[in-house]
């Protein structure tokens, strides 16, 4: 067999790029880290109870709490991480690679580590947190809390995709728009945004996908009181314990609603 019946060819076209066929193996057991849980999951659901488990109002309470902080996260995520992804793409400040560290720093931070270092800035006895008790505002164990955990954790992935949106389309078209005099205001929403849309669609999906599963920052910074701060991936951790059978359905209900969200926005990011 010669070195070019060895190859993959992509889309199965003669003109296709070649790939070579031991990459299908490591691709093949990527594969299976992803598969292999779920089938994890479908082998322990009770599907007898499975209607009746995912429709207690434990479970319906805990997922809407995760769907509506999430979406809140979701949208602070893009009202803070769109300016700073352009700080770090096209801002040419000093200390850039600094900044952009410590921006991605919550992606290598242990989860509960990051919901500590929250509850010793904003909790009671926090840095911050202790001012706004004496004021009478309680940031710590609240629904606030949970946002601002989901926020900590998934501002990176929206900063990192915008980021990267940003340094491949370029700057040509601002450059071109400035020279004719518009105000750099104005490339901003009439060139900047439009060109990077589909990056930032990305980036807020990926964001409320991480925000939806979050856990470690979440119960550490805001704690499990149900209505208030127990969501869903916090109601499962507890029925864990109690009952296996309704932590195994609850699990499955937030993966179909990650993956219903996940593949209704890139089909439409498809069409833009």
């Amino acid at each position: 067999m010669t070195a070019r019946a060895r190859t993959v060819r992509r889309g199965g076209g003669a003109g296709g790029s070649a790939l070579p066929r031991w990459v299908l193996v490591p691709a093949a057991l990527g594969l299976l880290l992803f598969v292999l849980p779920l089938l994890g999951i479908l082998s322990r659901v009770p599907w007898a109870r499975f209607a009746a488990l995912i429709t207690s109002e434990s479970a319906l309470t805990a997922l809407l709490l995760s769907l509506r902080t999430a979406s809140v996260s979701t949208v602070l995520c893009v009202l803070l991480g769109v300016p700073m992804a352009l700080v770090l793409a096209r801002g040419h400040v000093p200390g850039t690679r600094v900044l952009r560290s410590v921006v991605l720093l919550p992606l290598v931070l242990p989860p509960v580590v990051g919901g500590l270092a929250l509850l010793w800035v904003l909790g009671r006895r926090g840095l911050i947190g202790a001012t706004l008790s004496v004021l009478g505002v309680e940031v710590g164990f609240t629904t606030a809390a949970v946002v601002l955990a989901q926020t900590f954790v998934s501002l990176p992935f929206l900063v990192l995709s915008l980021e990267g949106a940003l340094l491949t389309a370029g700057d040509r078209y601002e450059s071109v728009a400035a020279t004719l005099g518009a105000r750099p205001g104005r490339v901003l929403v009439r060139i900047t945004v439009p060109l990077i849309a589909p990056g930032l669609l990305s980036g807020a999906v990926l964001a409320f996908a991480r925000a939806l599963g979050e856990f470690g920052a979440t119960i550490t910074f805001a704690g499990s009181l149900q209505g208030v701060t127990r969501t869903l991936p916090s109601a499962i951790y507890l029925q864990r314990e109690t009952d296996p059978d309704a932590a195994a359905a609850m699990s499955l209900l937030l993966v179909v609603v990650a993956v219903v969200v996940v593949v209704a926005v890139r089909g439409r990011r498809s069409v833009l």
